[in-house]
């Protein structure tokens, strides 16, 4: 077995133990919460640590997991999602299926269309916020070990515009609203600043504490 086979046979199986976590750690939350739900840069998102350190007291429930998809999502709608019965949600889906070059933004909204058709459907008094997609830096990506980072780097700063545009069109289709809160995590190409950029996709916590401020209002509201 090749090596890289191996490596996405242990990625695949993490991504389905932190379900089975979820799983169990449902059966324990209390509902009618704030939800945090995506991918990687989701799950990344140290919200509880800001939030005392705002001194804030709100419950969030963060329910990322790296790597997952669209589809992915949608056959775990009940762990990340709709088991916790939240009053709002903070959604971020999408950023891995944009990486793929022959992922459509048609396909990408088909998809995150049938996730926001269950949650209208399963909890219409919830709030939801869909969040735009986080810029990336192809400087620092090129940099990284793994085979074509720079590549998926490049082609989702190519699609960032027109991705955003069109979530942004599939909230107002919905009643939902969209939010950027990317103010101050780019440099002056439009990329994330080098300081803020872990790999060159995902951020240290400095990044995440400027998303924080642009999307605290909406936390509070």
């Amino acid at each position: 077995m090749k090596q890289e086979e191996i490596i996405m046979g242990f990625f695949q199986k993490e991504k389905r133990d932190k379900l089975e976590r979820y799983r169990h750690l449902n059966k324990y939350v209390k509902k009618g919460q704030i939800l945090f739900t995506g991918s990687s840069l989701m799950e990344q998102f140290p919200i509880n640590e800001i939030m005392l350190n705002h001194g804030m007291n709100q419950i969030i429930y963060n329910r990322g997991i790296g790597g997952y998809t669209i589809p992915e999502m949608l056959d775990a709608m009940d762990e990340q999602i709709l088991a916790l019965e939240p009053s709002k949600i903070f959604i971020n889906i999408g950023t891995n299926d944009i990486s793929k070059p022959e992922e459509t933004t048609e396909k990408l909204i088909t998809d995150y269309r049938k996730v926001l058709t269950q949650i209208k459907e399963r909890l219409p008094q919830a709030k939801v916020y869909m969040m735009a997609y986080y810029p990336v830096n192809v400087r620092v990506a090129a940099k990284q070990p793994w085979p074509n980072a720079d590549a998926a780097a490049k082609l989702r700063l190519e699609r960032l515009g027109e991705c955003n545009n069109a979530v942004e069109k599939l909230a107002e289709e919905f009643g939902y609203r969209y939010i950027d809160v990317n103010q101050g995590l780019t440099d002056v190409d439009g990329q994330t600043k080098e300081e803020y950029s872990i790999d060159g996709i995902h951020m240290w916590c400095d990044a995440y504490e400027i998303v924080f401020e642009n999307m605290k209002e909406y936390i509070l509201e």
